[in-house]
């Protein structure tokens, strides 16, 4: 990943972020459900942004859990410091660095969330940290936007683009975002959402 490029997309968007992730909402509550986390585990939100998947992953691990997110942005991470503080919580902990250079405690995690973080998802050196630092039988789960296909895809996929070009740097496998995660941890589990261009797609970090 481009480090300045990203950084610099992201200051940008900073500002009016939360605005653009409406649209995903629903995506996002559906993704956190899919961790299975329960009270007292350890989340790692992989490019947390401004913290929009706080709430509903602090909903999910409760106080005596802990929540770690990772962005290469400063500008994301002040926004999300100040979400933390208006919340009041104490379990969170930011970590600024690129995905791909973050330093993790191995099998540390028992979830790993990638909401809307395609250029993540195009970096399997990443991935392969991401799922260094779940425990076995620990679930990561991605979610985001993607190519739709057949008839809803020549109306709705222009508008995909354009509505996802604040927040990638490249399109690069836009029809599968999961191919490197799935190469990682071999099948996972897909669901389609907003007429083909939004998915959720879940694995399970295994003994191998």
């Amino acid at each position: 990943m481009n480090i300045e490029t990203t950084q610099r997309q992201y200051r940008r968007n900073a500002v009016f972020y939360n605005l653009v992730d409406r649209p995903l909402r629903r995506v996002r509550r559906r993704a956190v459900a899919a961790l299975q986390l329960r009270p007292g585990d350890t989340a790692l939100d992989f490019g947390c942004g401004t913290g929009l998947s706080f709430d509903e992953l602090e909903r999910a691990v409760g106080r005596d859990g802990r929540i770690i997110g990772v962005d290469v942005s400063p500008d994301m991470l002040r926004r999300a410091r100040a979400r933390i503080a208006e919340r009041g919580w104490t379990n969170v902990t930011l970590i600024e660095s690129s995905a791909d250079a973050v330093e993790l405690e191995p099998a540390s995690v028992d979830g790993v969330i990638c909401f809307y973080t395609h250029d993540i998802m195009n970096s399997r050196e990443a991935l392969e940290r991401a799922v260094a630092a779940l425990r076995r039988g620990g679930r990561i789960v991605t979610a985001g936007v993607k190519r739709a296909s057949g008839a809803h895809g020549l109306v709705l996929n222009p508008v995909t683009r354009a509505y996802s070009s604040s927040a990638v740097t490249s399109l690069a496998n836009f029809d599968r975002p999961w191919v490197h995660l799935e190469g990682l941890l071999g099948r996972l589990e897909l669901e389609g959402r907003l007429w083909g261009t939004a998915y959720v797609a879940r694995g399970t970090k295994g003994d191998a």
